[in-house]
């Protein structure tokens, strides 16, 4: 390998426009960010009084000082249940990512229940389900903080109960595949909540506030006429001593994550890893602060994926596979943070040469076994006459079987466009990998809007024709601008990651660090030995 020599100048007037231009949606990113934390501190003169800790706070104190937390699906639910911008409020009442409890790679769960008491949102259960996906395919301990009032009744949606019970499995599957489930009723989980604990292998519940039962006083008042008492009916001393709930009684919040802390610790589970991490590796020799002005926020604008790579690698080294050939697409080896990998990015649509020279490079990563990095910044396969008779569409799923196929791990990063089928031929969502996060000039859909409308016009124009009639002019432009419109909203990568289209939005600064641990956590599970059984631990 070899040093990448870069031809950016960061004093250039291109530089700091690209800069300026992203660091204003790294700052909305925040914004956004923080618009969740604001809204649930509001709750603290609430929570204090009760003698509990705010969620933050309960995995502030969970999370072992000073050691990486990776946060997942930051922006879940943003625009989803609500269309204004500026009053959305991402995270779907949750709080997710991967991080060190007691030394141990874990994935953390919590209910936000300073917003809405923790009410579930459209998108709560299905962050809860990729979270379990996550934890099981990864071998990572699931720790959920459980304080929460549940469904919303008043915006019950058939299809959301109905998948809801997917949660329910993964917390089965993932107690059987050997890989152990914690949880500490803070407060209440009712109804199906309640199965949060029952599915559990390990129970802390807070004395006084931690809660879990199938029906509520409210519901079984309701549907027998029974009036019951909360801590008979559902309580942590009476889980604890009656029912057998609960595992382990706690005094208060701050009690509760002292035992689970213990419990991790007391598991040992690192003893099952055999191969510990290769370490941080050299620095890139230009700083990974630098990407914000590398990169132009608007995807049209070209630009050398290599100088992104000179900014992400170790010692800003990599070897590039058939350099001359399919030049479209960058098929690299290279190492980031200790962990070797291949990278595949794109400086421009793949062409049949690009693509079959991806396709046969993934299968070497394969062989090699070797995680592959996707950098997305692909408006699609190239079209034409000469191309479809080149065997694009042959040649084009040649790339797509090999990325379906692979074993090896998956990190896609949406860096800029990602199009069509190109998005599909570069791991895209559809192709579940491992890891994917999404910078906040992405852009991502069938096509852009500009070229949806393009295509529909002239599909307009042309059924007038055949059609001998007067094309309206107003009417199409209206259309036009209508259709932009649509298409521009919807492939907004704040939108995106508000349905769930990647794990989350990351600034361009962080891809060094997020690429290593992702790359670390893959390659932990990769040699992780877990004891599987039938069924999952039963509670008895």
């Amino acid at each position: 390998m070899h040093a990448f020599n870069s031809l950016i100048n960061p004093q250039s007037e291109e530089f700091a426009k690209n800069r300026a231009d992203m660091q204003a949606l790294v700052e909305r990113l925040h914004q956004l960010r923080d618009r969740a934390r604001r809204l649930s501190e509001r709750r603290r003169e609430v929570f204090e009084k009760r003698g509990q800790l705010l969620p933050r706070e309960r995995i502030a104190r969970l999370l072992d000082p000073g050691m990486p937390f990776l946060e997942l699906f930051g922006l879940a639910n943003y625009l989803v249940d609500h269309p204004d911008r500026d009053k959305s409020i991402p995270g779907a009442s949750t709080l997710a990512g991967i991080g060190y409890v007691s030394g141990v790679r874990c994935m953390i769960y919590a209910y936000d229940s300073g917003i809405n008491a923790g009410a579930s949102t459209p998108k709560t259960g299905e962050k809860l389900r990729r979270c379990l996906d996550m934890a099981l395919s990864l071998k990572l301990p699931f720790l959920q903080l459980v304080e929460s009032a549940g469904a919303n009744l008043m915006t019950y949606n058939v299809a959301g109960w109905a998948w809801g019970g997917g949660g329910f499995r993964r917390l089965a599957q993932l107690s059987a595949a050997g890989v152990p489930l914690f949880t500490i009723l803070h407060g209440p989980s009712t109804a199906g909540g309640a199965y949060y604990p029952g599915l559990s292998d390990y129970v802390v519940a807070v004395r006084g506030r931690g809660r879990a039962s199938l029906g509520g006083a409210a519901l079984v008042r309701a549907a027998t006429g029974e009036v019951s008492d909360e801590e008979e009916l559902a309580g942590a001393v009476m889980h604890s001593e009656v029912s057998g709930l609960v595992e382990y009684l706690a005094d208060d919040d701050a009690h509760a994550i002292t035992i689970l802390r213990d419990l991790v610790d007391q598991l040992d589970w690192n003893r099952h890893c055999a191969v510990t991490a290769s370490g941080e590796g050299l620095p890139p020799r230009y700083s990974p602060d630098e990407l914000a002005g590398v990169v132009p926020v608007d995807y049209r604008k070209a630009y050398d994926v290599r100088e992104v790579l000179a900014r992400i690698t170790d010692d800003s080294q990599f070897s590039e596979f058939k350099p001359r050939y399919g030049v479209n697409v960058i098929c690299t080896h290279a190492s980031i943070m200790g962990h070797a990998c291949g990278i595949v990015g794109n400086n421009g649509p793949i062409d049949p040469n690009g693509a079959t020279k991806a396709a046969q490079f993934l299968q070497l990563c394969d062989q090699a076994q070797l995680p592959v990095i996707f950098l997305n910044n692909i408006t699609g396969y190239m079209v034409g006459r000469d191309y479809e008779q080149a065997g694009m569409v042959k040649h084009g799923a040649k790339m797509i079987q090999a990325v379906a196929n692979i074993r090896v791990p998956k990190i896609t990063l949406y860096i800029g466009a990602s199009f069509g089928a190109g998005n599909y031929g570069m791991a895209g969502l559809g192709y579940d990998p491992d890891f994917l996060f999404t910078w906040p000039n992405a852009r991502t859909g069938v096509m852009g809007g500009e070229q949806a409308a393009m295509t529909m016009d002239l599909v307009t124009r042309q059924a007038a024709e055949r059609r001998g009639v007067p094309i309206d002019e107003q009417r199409l432009a209206k259309q036009k601008a209508d259709l932009i419109a649509h298409y521009e909203a919807q492939e907004d990568a704040f939108y995106t990651s508000g349905q769930m289209l990647d794990m989350g939005v990351i600034a361009p600064s962080d891809t060094r660090r997020v690429l290593g641990f992702a790359l670390e956590t893959c390659r932990e599970a990769k040699y992780r030995t877990v004891q599987p059984n039938s069924f999952g631990v039963a509670r008895m």
